[in-house]
């Protein structure tokens, strides 16, 4: 998904500054500006994490803040 979204984002740049501009500065402008919102939502469709990725889980070393976590959470510790 990143690399399809960075591509449209270069495809998009690059089609506005070396084919659209003969016909129209300001759509090529506009295609820029979509272009210029595409590489941080690729950075977070890239980094975002799945609902399998439980990484606040992980066990934090004090033994009683863990139970009271896991009561809180709804789960039992064996």
């Amino acid at each position: 998904m990143y690399f399809a979204m960075m591509g449209t984002c270069l495809a998009l740049f690059v089609l506005a500054w070396g084919v659209v501009r003969l016909w129209s500065i300001p759509v090529a402008v506009g295609m820029c500006v979509v272009a210029m919102v595409i590489p941080p939502v690729a950075a977070m469709v890239a980094n975002r994490r799945g609902p399998e990725d439980r990484w606040w889980d992980d066990p934090s070393g004090d033994p009683k803040s863990d139970e009271w976590w896991d009561e809180l959470d709804g789960k039992r510790r064996r």
